[in-house]
């Protein structure tokens, strides 16, 4: 098939073309940078320098790509995150995953593409009462955050106009992204003990390695009725469960805890949130309908791996017994 990823030049997309090639199709990538065509080239992708939210430049890059399948990566974070001010930080984002999105799916229609792949998110989304692992069927957070409502209301409109539209829509929610590209000042904020464990850690994550999210999009290539897929690893974890041993993987100190109210006060309602309230995401919808199996199944194997190939030199421990194939 004919494929245009959308916002190729990110952590996921330079994963991805090269999966996407390996499966024996041929690949357009866009990017708003004409700087990074050189690496979309070397991946495997013919390179389109395309601005998401001008709706002739989407025009023109679908037209002269003509593909059979679009795939919507489309994300632009400022590299700093302001979670206190969580909107602001995503405000670029949301206008990507509401306008950019009408732009795609109106070109879609007009070239006769035939499959529309989107990426979203679970984790904060997850309603916050009820089971720790939360279904597709179980929708969207009816209350969020203050600070984080435009970015749900965002997130909400893309799965909705995916799903709906006049070609088939295939909506991914992948899961808290790990690997590299993805996560090392992360892994710098629990080296520097300024990622403590808030409260009880009861939140629920789910984990998902950029390549499980590669390979989940190319099966949903050509897999899937129209519908929203998790795509998260086997294993949602409470915070007070995962960031100790990922502490420890990385050879930092075990992880301070503070007490909810400290918590709040130094770091903001989102991250407390996160940190106490949290549900995962189930992925047997995904393994089932899109014939998608995570390579990694449990973040304790690839959060090992993840730090092997980014150089860092994980910590020797019990979870290297583990075989990542189970």
């Amino acid at each position: 098939m004919r494929v245009l990823v959308a916002g190729a030049s990110g952590a996921i997309g330079r994963r991805l073309i090269p999966k996407i090639v390996a499966a024996g199709h041929e690949v357009a990538a866009t990017t708003r940078d004409p700087a990074k065509s050189g690496e979309l080239h070397k991946l495997g992708a013919q390179p389109v320098v395309m601005n998401g939210l001008d709706a002739d430049a989407v025009a023109k890059a679908v037209t002269g790509a003509q593909p059979e399948v679009i795939v919507h990566q489309m994300t632009a974070l400022a590299a700093r995150a302001d979670l206190r001010r969580f909107d602001r930080w995503f405000a670029v984002t949301n206008e990507l995953r509401t306008k950019g999105t009408d732009f795609l799916l109106a070109a879609a229609r007009e070239a006769g593409v035939s499959r529309v792949v989107a990426q979203s998110y679970t984790g904060w989304t997850n309603p916050r009462t009820g089971g720790a692992v939360k279904t597709e069927r179980d929708g969207l957070d009816p209350d969020p955050a203050p600070m984080q409502r435009a970015s749900l209301a965002a997130i909400r409109y893309l799965e909705q106009t995916v799903c709906a539209g006049p070609v088939t829509g295939i909506v991914l929610r992948y899961g808290n992204f790990y690997g590299p590209g993805a996560s090392e000042a992360f892994v710098d904020l629990i080296r520097n003990r300024r990622l403590p464990v808030v409260g009880d850690g009861g939140g629920v994550w789910s984990w998902t390695h950029l390549d499980d999210a590669a390979t989940a999009t190319v099966a949903a290539l050509d897999h899937g009725s129209p519908g929203v897929y998790n795509v998260t690893d086997d294993e949602p974890a409470t915070v007070a469960e995962w960031l100790p041993y990922l502490a420890d993987v990385a050879g930092a100190k075990p992880p301070m805890r503070v007490p909810t109210w400290l918590g709040r006060l130094l770091a903001g309602t989102v991250t407390v949130q996160w940190m106490t309230q949290a549900r995962g995401s189930s992925n047997e919808k995904a393994k089932r309908e899109l014939g998608w199996h995570p390579a990694w199944p449990s973040w304790r194997e690839g959060f090992r791996s993840w730090l092997t190939e980014a150089g860092q030199q994980p910590r020797p421990g019990p979870a290297q017994a583990r075989d990542p194939s189970r």
